[in-house]
């Protein structure tokens, strides 16, 4: 069975609705009362405080690496927040390097974490390493909670209930890049795409949304990661002599940009949030210069506060000032939505965690709004349901670990390279 065509992870509730009874998600029919639907075997309440065993596999090395200090910045405030609050649980993390496909890191460190007996692992941030990886965690009905996934591939993906993610699916963003590109007066683009799940899912949703606005594509090459080498890329994309190019790419944009943009005028390249970074130190003053592109993701200017606190508390850490802040939100509400299930659970147990984080992010409908750890904590400690809003948003999941909503930002580069929010 291909990924495309593989079942919902929660389409066999459907099936025969007589077969499941509400105690979380077992089922009668082939599992136990103490067996989740996709086959994990629920663990008893644990008395006393609850250690979580955390794991991360995020970008330390290759073509995301940029992204890798914000994301564990976020886990690290999270994590320190947690074990502070005295709230009746502590995380033990093991800080892991998820690599990109071409470095493979997650070879060696996924069996590393799970070794160390991990029961949620935080990363990766690309859609294509952490499709490497996911069939190894949730076959130890061990939580994959990813930051910054964003392929459509993880909706319908089988994974047995225990992959979640903070970030919106594509969909939304392809959307949102092809009207932005059709507003902006646009009539043919071009595409230079990484060839991979994330790569080529919002490279189609860009030319669903653009061509619904009457735009065309003219071209989308697509490259592999560890390629070097873009001029076939470049060649074909400016073939058509198009009005646009899209650049949905890692930190493959480096080489690529300085070629194209001596044969193609700056303000009109697009990018994605794989590649919208500050480039300050990498590029000319100028070189991309009105040049705009996409994310998801919060206004930072709304959230100053949290950003400032996340900075210190990594600097403290004895790490260099952040360069960035892209997915450090959604990370760090990663981490207290795997703290707050377990807490409801009354486990430390990834089976168990995954039973409780739809209903702690208020996906059942019947929770306390809470903007904090320690509040939310509060409220299941007497008894109630917390329904947890953080500093990436308002999350609510739905049935198969997807955010119901989402925030996709418009950005612009200025003179200095780097990218400031124009709307969102």
């Amino acid at each position: 069975m291909t990924e495309s065509t593989k079942k919902s992870r929660f389409a066999m509730k459907s099936i025969a609705a007589a077969g499941v009874f509400a105690l979380g998600a077992a089922v009668l029919t082939g599992c136990s009362a103490t067996t989740t639907a996709g086959g994990c075997e629920l663990g008893p309440e644990e008395s006393g405080d609850l250690v979580l065993k955390l794991g991360t596999a995020l970008p330390q090395t290759g073509n995301l690496a940029f992204l890798g200090p914000p994301e564990e910045a976020g886990v690290a405030l999270a994590i320190d927040e947690i074990n502070a609050a005295g709230k009746g649980i502590t995380i033990d993390v093991t800080w892991g390097d998820s690599g990109d496909t071409d470095n493979k890191a997650y070879d060696t460190e996924i069996p590393r974490l799970l070794n160390a007996g991990v029961q949620a692992i935080v990363g990766a941030a690309s859609s294509g390493t952490s499709l490497q990886f996911i069939d190894r965690v949730i076959a130890e009905c061990v939580v994959q909670f990813s930051p910054a996934n964003t392929s459509a591939a993880f909706t319908s993906y089988e994974d047995k209930g225990l992959y979640f993610r903070t970030a919106p699916s594509d969909v939304l963003q392809g959307e949102v890049l092809g009207n932005l590109i059709a507003e902006d007066g646009h009539q043919k683009i071009s595409m230079i795409v990484l060839n991979d799940s994330y790569g080529t899912g919002l490279a189609e949703f860009v030319t669903t949304a653009f061509e619904a606005a009457g735009g065309e594509v003219l071209a989308a090459p697509t490259y592999n990661t560890g390629d070097t080498n873009f001029t076939s890329q470049i060649n074909e994309a400016l073939a058509g002599d198009p009005d646009a190019i899209v650049l949905i790419t890692f930190d493959e944009a480096k080489t690529i940009v300085p070629q194209l943009v001596s044969q193609f005028p700056a303000e009109n390249l697009y990018f994605v949030d794989g590649n919208l970074t500050d480039y300050s130190a990498d590029f000319p003053a100028g070189t991309l210069k009105g040049a705009k592109g996409t994310y998801p993701g919060v206004n930072e200017s709304k959230i100053g506060d949290f950003l400032k606190k996340m900075d210190e508390n990594w600097q403290a850490r004895g790490n260099e000032p952040l360069k960035l802040a892209a997915y450090g939100p959604e990370s760090y509400d990663a981490v207290v939505l795997l703290a707050l299930a377990a807490l409801e659970a009354r486990s430390a147990q990834g089976a168990n965690i995954s039973a409780k984080l739809q209903e702690v992010s208020g996906g059942t409908g019947n929770g306390t709004k809470c903007t904090s750890f320690a509040e939310c904590a509060d409220i299941i400690a007497s008894g109630g349901t917390a329904d947890y809003d953080g500093p990436s948003g308002a999350i609510t999941f739905n049935e198969v670990g997807d955010p119901t909503d989402g925030n996709i930002l418009i950005q612009q580069f200025d003179e200095n390279n780097k990218p400031s929010t124009i709307r969102g």
